[in-house]
């Protein structure tokens, strides 16, 4: 088995993390491979003791909380991909205001053996500091720092996890995987050395996976709706790389930008994210579940 698996490992081929690379189809999938369950993740929930306003609704512009648009577009996310996607059943880490640890959404997405994870949210950009003259001091001038809003931004961004953060998935991937193979022989050995290629295996092709769908619903925000994008970038982020199967944050745009905000809250706008997110997920699911077992 050691012998199989390093061949394995061996002739994998390499990845490159650009947008603009050509996806190469994964050769790892089993036979008979079927998506059967992705995990809609709405960023942020209501306030609630113990975690203050602003950091419970997330991000808000200038009449809308994060919270509030994540969720609308989760619920309506939820209806399109049990229609469109035929088998699939998509489970909700909050259907309600009430906000929801992220601990939690990570257990409820491996609890719920997952094949895909996405987490919604709206993006934001920080004050600008800038220097403001406010008069003269000895025929020189005299300026103070002052804070503005900046509501420049604009797009979606693509998030995955950062390779920073791989020991909390290989935790993730142990605890699910690993103990669902263990189940499933009860010759299994957990000690087996041979469990640490596993465990590599399973991380490289999550990751794989994450970076092909992130690319996946980029291509369809900017190709198809013509939006602008920050395109897909891999962050340190607590929550993805905590759920032990292929995960993408999709910022959908930056509400405190006063167009991008329009959008976000009028149902045309959200239709066409939940639309385009759909058709990634449908070419991604005819990837992945057409592929064979590599010989």
């Amino acid at each position: 088995m050691i012998y199989s698996l390093s061949i394995l490992v061996t002739f994998l081929p390499s990845f490159s993390f650009a947008i603009a690379a050509s996806f190469k189809a994964d050769t790892v999938v089993s036979n008979g491979y079927k998506i059967k369950t992705i995990i809609i993740d709405p960023g942020h929930g209501g306030d609630h003791e113990g975690s203050g306003p602003r950091f419970s609704r997330g991000a808000s512009g200038a009449y809308s909380h994060e919270r509030d648009v994540t969720l609308a577009i989760g619920l309506k996310l939820q209806k399109a991909i049990e229609k469109d996607l035929s088998g699939v059943r998509a489970v909700m880490t909050r259907s309600t205001d009430k906000d929801v640890d992220w601990k939690e959404r990570a257990g409820i997405a491996n609890q719920n053996k997952g094949d895909l994870f996405i987490s919604i949210h709206c993006n934001a950009l920080p004050d600008r500091k800038i220097h403001e003259k406010v008069g003269t001091k000895h025929h020189k001038p005299v300026y103070k720092t002052i804070t503005v809003p900046d509501h420049s931004g604009r797009g979606v961004l693509m998030l995955v996890y950062s390779f920073k953060r791989s020991r909390e998935e290989e935790r993730a991937v142990k605890n699910t995987q690993i103990e669902e193979e263990a189940q499933a022989d009860p010759s299994f050995d957990p000690n087996d050395p041979t469990n640490t290629i596993l465990i590599n295996e399973y991380k490289r092709k999550f990751r794989q996976r994450s970076i092909n769908l992130a690319n996946l619903i980029n291509n369809e925000f900017v190709e198809t709706d013509g939006r602008k994008s920050g395109g897909v970038i891999e962050e340190s982020i607590f929550l993805l790389c905590n759920t032990a199967m292929p995960s993408v944050l999709v910022e959908t745009g930056f509400i405190d930008n006063p167009d991008d905000e329009a959008y976000l809250n009028s149902e045309a706008g959200q239709n066409e994210i939940v639309a385009s997110i759909v058709r990634a997920l449908q070419n991604y699911r005819n990837g992945v579940e057409t592929t064979t077992q590599s010989q």
